[in-house]
């Protein structure tokens, strides 16, 4: 493969010092943007769920202290995790840093819904947190989860760069909400000593062998922090080693390698890698791209994009279950993991954050509306690891459907998911921190809403304190009120995406679209509103398999099948894992004769009962407030 790198690099050369490819948005720190309205209330309702209390339904692998006296040595054994390994081809290997994954994205996740919340005993417990972190960092600056004798001397799977990668976040955003000197000077430090010890161009941080590397695949998102760090100081070497690491991910053998450039450059090639994988690294490949504004990455980024729209289903949901092996999305025999829909959307809102395309927003929403919301149980505080847009039970397998080599548990409802790995969980607690942030950007002194939600900013504009929330049920409803507050009035240039489905547009103010975004340019009093509404109807659309779907907006609809649930385990009162039995197991067949209509916010419309012939009418609810369900019809 190195071979074939370099061929390709005397083609198509690529500077390490190469400009930076313009970018059209910015990003906003994280706290300027808190959520209000339903989203509000959701995050409340996951701080009190397992969000917030994860640590107490896995508290051993959330005191192991695996970043402190726990690091990893010579002799360290494989932890038991509590989790069935029938089936698995990963290894042993990667079960001694796995705990460092399941902390630091829990953590991360924590750190960020309290702080959106303002809630004070969940930040008091974060600052203990965080000061016992930094009493681990060593005076070199190294914080991470190995012993001196290993660190950065591997010739197998690790998660050095990974376990970094998900602590960091959480710190980076610990930093923004608190502008706490300490932890920002730990950071620079720290990210200093991994560029020290893997220096650039006379190292290979992934070069790990040729056996199952997945530890070591996962972190090539320490190019996350690499990004942060460079959007907080502007210094370009931050930039540059995140395009060196790409590049030494590309030249060396990867287990779960669909990003690497060569694969991405082979027409015949096809996404096969870990879902999870191949979706978070899409961030590296954008960070890479931008970095270098060069041709061949820009062209890669394309294609990669396009890749990854065919594993996609209507809701969003792209194939995680857990391999994408090749396969083309379908709504009944491939499922999607919860840790997917969250790499994907936040790889999608940072490319929208440098591209400025609104229609990447709309991918962003869709995901976060649609299939998150989708494997979320309504009305318990669980989530499920795995879901297909057809889910016709949760038994544990997939429709019913048997695998070989494993007893799939996978598809049900849990607060932990213990028994798979404790990974869908704590991501679980992130999206919507993550979601949230990506709400509004800057570009120059202009603010655009750019994912539409309720919400609430705060940020400074020619030295004027603004306030704006924006008052909505969206995606449950389309009408919008933007509540402006200043401490003086002053002309503002404010954006405000238009989703694609947009019909039409009703509002008092006198707007010109540039694109896909709405323009107003006025002078606002100090206290001023924004009214503006959406139109749209219900749209039906056709999936890669020729199969037929309805929205209405932002919203994918599904007919809700009944079921019984059971409960098969108790981690404390309150916190189960659930399953659900079909009590219908009726079919429904698209009509042209649907007449389908919108109506207080289901879709009424006409299908054919598969066993019957007969048309029948159904209503159809948000895959966000589904359990078992059809969503496509042939």
């Amino acid at each position: 493969m190195k071979r074939i790198i370099c061929f390709l690099l005397i083609l198509f050369p690529i500077s390490m010092n190469a400009q930076n490819k313009p970018e059209k948005l910015q990003a906003l720190p994280f706290g300027s943007i808190k959520p209000a309205g339903w989203v509000k209330i959701q995050v409340q309702s996951d701080i009190e769920g397992f969000v917030g209390n994860l640590d107490k339904l896995v508290p051993d692998l959330m005191n192991d202290p695996i970043y402190s006296t726990g690091r990893l040595q010579k002799n360290s054994k494989a932890k038991d995790l509590g989790n069935l390994k029938e089936g698995d081809a990963a290894g042993d290997e990667q079960y001694k840093w796995w705990n460092s994954e399941t902390q630091s994205n829990w953590w991360d996740g924590y750190i960020r819904n309290v702080f959106l919340l303002d809630d004070e005993k969940g930040i008091e417990k974060v600052n203990l947190y965080i000061q016992d972190i930094l009493e681990t960092q060593d005076e070199d600056g190294y914080i991470g989860i190995y012993s001196p004798e290993l660190r950065y001397r591997f010739d197998g799977e690790n998660g050095e760069l990974w376990a970094k990668a998900t602590l960091y976040r959480g710190l980076l955003a610990y930093y923004e909400a608190t502008n706490d000197q300490k932890v920002w000077n730990a950071l620079i430090k720290a990210v200093d000593n991994v560029m020290l010890n893997y220096p650039v161009n006379a190292s290979s941080p992934f070069s790990s062998g040729n056996s199952f590397n997945g530890g070591v695949s996962h972190g090539l998102t320490f190019t996350d922090i690499l990004e942060k760090m460079y959007q907080l100081t502007g210094n370009v070497k931050y930039r540059q080693y995140a395009l060196f690491l790409y590049h030494d991910f590309s030249e060396t053998y990867q287990s779960e390698g669909d990003v690497q450039l060569t694969n991405i450059l082979d027409s015949a090639y096809k996404l096969k890698s870990h879902g999870v994988h191949t979706y978070e690294h899409l961030r590296p490949l954008i960070v890479a791209a931008y970095a270098s504004d060069d041709n061949v990455l820009n062209n890669a980024l394309n294609i990669y994009l396009a890749r990854i729209a065919k594993t996609t289903t209507p809701s969003g949901g792209a194939i995680g279950d857990e391999w994408i092996a090749g396969r083309s999305a379908d709504a009944t025999h491939t499922g999607y993991e919860y840790c997917s829909l969250h790499e994907l959307m936040d790889g999608y809102t940072m490319l929208l954050q440098k591209s400025g395309k609104a229609l990447v927003a709309d991918d962003a929403e869709k995901i976060f509306y649609n299939a998150a919301q989708g494997s979320r149980n309504p009305d318990h505080s669980c989530i499920a690891y795995l879901k297909t847009d057809n889910s016709y039970e949760m038994l544990g397998t997939k429709n019913g459907e048997v695998e070989a080599d494993r007893k799939q548990t996978r598809y049900k409802y849990s607060p932990a998911h213990q028994d798979v790995a404790v990974c869908c969980s704590p991501n679980a607690g992130r999206i919507t921190p993550y979601f949230v942030q990506s709400s509004w950007m800057k570009q120059a002194d202009t603010l655009v809403a750019t994912v539409l939600m309720p919400n609430i900013l705060n940020t400074t504009i020619n030295n004027n304190n603004i306030q704006i929330e924006n008052e909505t049920g969206y995606p449950y409803q389309n009408s919008f009120v933007f509540k402006i507050k200043m401490e003086k009035p002053a002309t503002l240039k404010i954006k405000i995406r238009k989703p694609g489905w947009v019909e039409e547009i009703i509002t008092d103010e006198t707007f010109m679209l540039e694109g896909d975004f709405l323009v107003i340019e006025r002078k606002f009093r100090e206290s001023d509103n924004i009214t503006l509404e959406f139109k749209t109807s219900v749209k039906i659309h056709q999936d890669n398999n020729h199969e037929k779907y309805f929205t209405y907006g932002a919203l994918v609809f599904a007919h809700p099948i009944p079921s019984k649930q059971i409960k098969t385990k108790e981690y404390l009162k309150g916190f189960d894992d659930l399953s659900y039995e079909p009590l219908d197991n009726t079919r429904y067949l698209f009509s042209e004769k649907n007449d389908a209509i919108y109506r207080k916010g289901r879709i009424e419309a006409g299908f054919i009962n598969e066993a019957t012939k007969t048309l029948e009418i159904l209503y159809l609810e948000p895959v966000g407030k589904t359990i078992l369900r059809q969503t496509t019809f042939r």
